[in-house]
């Protein structure tokens, strides 16, 4: 009998999590409360484990992989011009939806209702932060951004190096092999955090809560789908030349574990297989979505910021001019490393506030309805990362497109059937 296929899975976990969450709420049955924070904090924590190693040996590695690559420097530098691009799109589309719908009018909100949060980002943090006080720390504290300045460093002097840094690569391709297999088998596990996550966002917040901010949910929402299914449609049929269907066919599955799980970084070994699936050559994919899982954030680093500056500022009653919109775009494209791939974008918008001379206290407004926002943005930060490697390899002629056409199933789906059939060979047959 056939699997159940991954997509059908998540939706069906989306829809239990639902269901059991609007149970929990309803009857006020705490056990199944508790019960559905653990699962989803589990999954979190799970996806959590495998990041920072993770991201240091994925950087280290795709950056050393591009002296496979034919003009590496030039693929580099169109990949980086086009995150900056699609940035800005993003950004403006943000701030057009902010200015036509004014998100904080009518919400009942007052700043008595914020409170600071506990991190904070500034243009100070954010520059002497990225230099660590110690090899260890930024692992431990998961400090995402400091660990991708150390895996930079040690890729830029493998390359170097040279042949004296062979032992250290294979090595390193290893390990990043194992954290891959082992990251396989939790998402793997997405339908059941999904139950979790969406469950405990139901019962925790309810509907009452989504109605006070119902213009800014709208919002972020709209905005990432006129992003996704707008924009990135559009550049991939006039600059790609490539069908956005067949896009959307193969990257869906990094899409939608994006949406679950919350986490770029976490999907990443997902965003890269249906990138190379999408017909985006491997030593060029195993550099760019890397890179742009920890830098490449059109949801939570453009579209959000954008929308929660004007939402803060009308709560504050505090008039921004085209000066501050200019500096809101300027932010989304340098300081878009700050978000880090993980859940949330709290350090994103701090930054961005502080930039604005906003007061800190109105991201306490937006903390409780912050779950449900960062899934629509993670998957379309996802998106996004799988499309710049697809664009760039169209644009210099390396992409394979033959593979474009063909790609529709689950690479979850596939690497599921080739353990089952690993598992087969390995069982002797009786005679």
């Amino acid at each position: 009998m056939p699997s159940v296929p991954f997509w059908a899975q998540i939706v069906a976990g989306l829809v239990l999590g639902v269901l059991l969450g609007w149970l929990a709420r309803s009857q006020d049955i705490s056990w199944l409360y508790t019960t559905l924070d653990k699962i989803g904090h589990i999954f979190i924590q799970l996806l959590k484990l495998a990041v920072a190693p993770l991201v240091f040996f994925a950087i280290l590695v795709s950056i050393t992989n591009l002296r496979k690559v034919n003009n590496a420097a030039r693929l580099a530098t169109r990949t980086l011009l086009w995150f900056m691009i699609t940035s800005l799109i993003a950004v403006a589309i943000g701030l057009a939806i902010g200015l036509i719908t004014n998100p904080g009018s009518g919400t009942g909100l007052t700043p008595k209702d914020g409170a600071k949060p506990e991190h904070s980002g500034s243009w100070l943090d954010f520059l002497t932060g990225i230099i660590p006080k110690d090899v260890i720390s930024p692992f431990t504290e998961l400090n995402v951004l400091q660990i991708v300045f150390m895996a930079a460093v040690a890729g830029i002097a493998a390359l170097q190096l040279g042949k004296r840094a062979e032992p250290i690569l294979t090595l390193s391709e290893s390990v990043l092999e194992l954290l891959q297999k082992a990251l396989w088998w939790v998402i793997r596990l997405a339908p059941i955090g999904t139950i979790g996550l969406i469950g405990y966002a139901i019962a925790d917040y309810g509907w009452d809560l989504i109605g006070k901010y119902a213009t800014f949910t709208a919002d972020v929402y709209i905005g990432c789908a006129l992003v996704m299914f707008g924009v990135y449609p559009l550049l991939l049929a006039t600059v790609a030349k490539v069908s956005p269907l067949q896009f959307f066919k193969g990257a869906w599955p990094a899409i939608q574990l994006g949406f679950v799980s919350r986490s770029s970084v976490g999907t990443m070994p997902v965003t890269q297989r249906v990138t190379e699936r999408l017909g985006v050559p491997k030593e060029y994919a195993s550099f760019a979505v890397p890179f742009g899982s920890t830098t490449k954030m059109d949801g939570c680093a453009a579209i959000y910021p954008a929308l929660a500056a004007i939402f803060i500022a009308q709560i504050f009653d505090v008039q921004l001019g085209i000066g501050d919109y200019l500096l809101i775009a300027f932010v989304s494209v340098i300081g878009s490393a700050a978000t880090a791939g993980l859940t949330g974008a709290t350090v994103m918008l701090t930054l961005t506030l502080s930039t604005l001379g906003l007061p800190l206290e109105g991201v306490g407004l937006l903390m409780a309805i912050d779950p449900i926002l960062d899934m629509m943005r993670t998957a379309t930060n996802v998106a996004g990362q799988a499309l710049v490697p697809v664009i760039v390899s169209a644009r210099e002629k390396i992409l394979d497109h033959d593979a474009y056409n063909s790609a529709s199933s689950s690479p979850i789906d596939e690497e599921a059937r080739s353990e089952e059939i690993t598992r087969e060979e390995r069982v002797p047959v009786a005679a």
